[in-house]
């Protein structure tokens, strides 16, 4: 709005045209991304997504699922973001192993289709 002069109501009309576009979506801190074209963007929470993970990626029970490291990476969050989701899964009996640098989780169980969508 100080860069181009403009007001509050109408920078908030430009974002929500670039939003009815596609060209641009809100993001958390209350910032603006601009989508790619032709990607097709995960809206789930990151603990659903996660889970997909055992599935997609063929694991069976008790093997080592992907470090908080490497998810964070992938997902382009934080390592308390993917902390978090992860302790969801933990929670529902999907995961184990956790807490403390170093410790490998692992596949507890394998998500039914409820538990994936």
């Amino acid at each position: 709005m100080r860069d181009h002069k403009v007001s509050r109501g109408l920078a908030l009309r430009a974002f929500g045209m670039l939003r009815q576009d596609a060209v641009a979506e809100p993001a958390p801190g209350e910032q603006w991304r601009v989508v790619r074209s032709g990607t097709r963007i995960d809206r789930r929470p990151l603990d659903q997504r996660n889970a997909d993970i055992i599935t997609t990626e063929g694991l069976e029970v008790r093997e080592a699922f992907p470090s908080t490291s490497a998810l964070a990476d992938r997902f382009g969050v934080s390592h308390p973001t993917v902390t978090k989701a992860l302790e969801k899964l933990e929670a529902a009996g999907l995961l184990a192993g956790g807490g403390g640098q170093g410790r490998v989780r692992t596949v507890r169980a394998v998500p039914t289709r409820d538990e994936r969508s």
